[in-house]
């Protein structure tokens, strides 16, 4: 039998997680410690991703990989035997406590002590990310679990020290914390250094937004919840799907309500007939580069000088001001009211004749359009959510008086992404869009070229990888797509979906063949370099002249 290469031992690794995955969901549970939990382990076992590190190594514990999944599950998840996901229930009204994790837009209700429940809104992708990240804690669960028992069955003395060091982790002096910080390290395998940088980001951030317990404890509970597996089936995890998830699989349920919202709302304002371009971008770029100017300069000239992009850097510092003043130039905010997650923005440029914008930027004074443009920014969706929101908006709206057709010019969307050949900071134009594990590829004529860039960032311009999930990459097979005749530069999780709406809505009539695309992202990091994945922590400064350059290119190309 002829012996697999490593890029396609991953590709099958991916494929393998994604059908169990998608058979579980319809199945309606599971447990990790049975058949099927252990087909999802083998699966990422198999395909090692780069963001959990170390995982298949026995004898230590992936600290920057538990970093990554402490703050994207909710506070207390590594107690819980009983996990529940669901599409819709209406928890608001009730006891239940409602947790949003730190760094991921997913709403969790803390049913009991060791009961909670994902609502699920964003698709198939917040799916595979919740098992993926539940998988890998149930792996690393294990490894801590023989931590707590020596061969004879007795509790080793790390694991007592451990439990004395949590009922007064707060209340330690600088001895105590440095002896304990040494225990620890013996239970999880890993130098004192690692270990104390990993305790000292995790407990700034749940000092500051309480959403986590620390590390001393998320180590405690999770080998005590691996070592219940141990006292019979009823203490095994369970993973259920409801069967209003399942009956939302492949639906649109809330990307209908969420554009139907949207448009209803453009409709009201008597858009309807304006020309619409489409932003898909963070929720503060946009805002400040047409409005931080007038906004800042009105109330501190001194602030105002420099080149574009350090002013970008100070504007930080005046976001409440810039959002006051744009509320009175045109500026709306469209906040999200069907659970997608998915605020919006709403700009008529008509206003802009009133604001100063910096001059930096090349856009005409006045705008040469009649009728002057509208401008929708929609933040980042997630995954495959993309598809199912963009082809929702990109539907006529449906008023009394009928279908109303927008006139939808240009489709841009910026977002982060991986990059393969560069670095942290580097900018990623798409000419295509290539889906991992599946024949799916989609050729586009980008409206954005390398020469509409300034020279001082690298610019790396090819295909881009739409992955299944942050956590379902391998560094082998990353390498292929890169050094192979598909010279691919970078991945992310969205353009493609998005890009599949705006096929099917061109092919549909609902949008004209000339609609113009932009895609362009910044690199938020290189899964092929060890230090630099996402794990390795958010960019910080260092995406401010990225994301501006990629911000100033798209609105010249929109409103010149």
């Amino acid at each position: 039998m002829e012996e697999l290469t490593k890029s396609q031992k991953a590709r099958m690794a991916i494929r393998i997680f994604k059908t169990t995955a998608d058979a579980l969901a319809l199945r309606g549970y599971y447990k990790p410690s049975g058949k099927s939990g252990q087909t999802l382990a083998e699966a990422l076992r198999m395909l090692s991703p780069e963001i959990y590190g170390t995982m298949n190594d026995p004898r230590i514990i992936e600290l920057k990989g538990l970093e990554y999944v402490i703050e994207r599950l909710p506070r207390g998840i590594e107690s819980c035997n009983r996990i529940i996901l669901t599409a819709q229930e209406d928890l608001e009204e009730t006891s239940f406590e409602r947790i949003v994790p730190s760094k991921r837009r997913r709403t969790s209700y803390h049913i009991g002590e060791k009961e909670m429940c994902f609502v699920i809104t964003r698709g198939l992708s917040e799916i595979y990310d919740v098992l993926s990240h539940l998988t890998f804690l149930a792996l690393e669960g294990e490894k801590i679990k023989k931590q707590i028992r020596s061969r004879e069955g007795e509790i080793t003395p790390e694991w007592r020290k451990l439990e004395g060091v949590i009922q007064r982790c707060d209340d330690l002096s600088d001895e105590e914390m440095d002896r304990a910080l040494w225990n620890l390290s013996i239970i999880l395998g890993r130098t004192y250094q690692e270990t104390r940088l990993s305790y000292l980001y995790l407990d700034g951030l749940r000092k500051e937004s309480q959403s986590h317990h620390g590390l001393f404890r998320f180590v405690h509970d999770l080998g005590m919840r691996a070592l219940e597996e141990d006292a019979g089936p009823e203490r095994m995890q369970l993973i259920y799907f409801t069967p209003t998830l399942r009956d939302m699989i492949g639906h649109h349920r809330y990307g209908e309500k969420w554009a139907s919202d949207i448009k209803s709302r453009l409709c009201g304002m008597g858009f309807g007939d304006r020309p619409l371009h489409i932003i898909s971008a963070n929720l503060h770029s946009i805002l400040n580069a047409l409005y931080g100017y007038g906004a800042v300069k009105a109330k501190d000239p001194e602030a105002a000088n420099g080149d574009f992009y350090g002013f970008m850097q100070r504007v930080r510092d005046h976001q409440e001001a810039i959002r006051a003043y744009a509320l009175e130039k045109g500026f709306l905010e469209l906040p999200d009211r069907s659970d997608t997650h998915i605020d919006c923005q709403l700009i008529d440029t008509e206003g802009l004749a009133s604001v100063p914008l910096h001059p930096d930027l090349r856009i005409p004074d006045p705008i040469p359009h009649e009728p002057k443009p509208v401008i929708l920014v929609m933040d980042y969706a997630f995954g495959t959510q993309a598809f199912e929101v963009m082809d929702e908006l990109l539907a006529p709206c449906e008023s009394d008086e009928g279908p109303v057709r927008f006139d939808i010019r240009s489709v841009s969307v910026m977002g982060k992404a991986g990059t393969l050949p560069g670095k942290k900071g580097d900018i990623m134009l798409a000419t295509a869009h290539v889906f991992e594990g599946t024949p799916h590829n989609y050729i586009f004529e980008n409206d954005l070229k390398k020469e509409d860039f300034d020279a001082d960032i690298p610019v790396h311009v090819g295909p881009i990888l739409t992955v299944l999930g942050t956590s379902l990459q391998n560094r082998d097979m990353l390498k292929r797509f890169q050094k192979s005749s598909w010279g691919a530069v970078g991945l992310e999780m969205e353009g493609g979906h998005y890009h599949r709406a705006i096929g099917a809505a061109i092919i549909r009539g609902r949008i004209s063949k000339d609609v113009k695309v932009r895609y362009a992202y910044y690199a938020s990091d290189n899964p092929l370099v060890s230090g630099q994945t996402l794990a390795s922590g958010s960019m910080g400064m260092e995406g401010i002249r990225p994301t501006y350059m990629i911000t100033r290119v798209m609105l010249e190309k929109i409103l010149s």
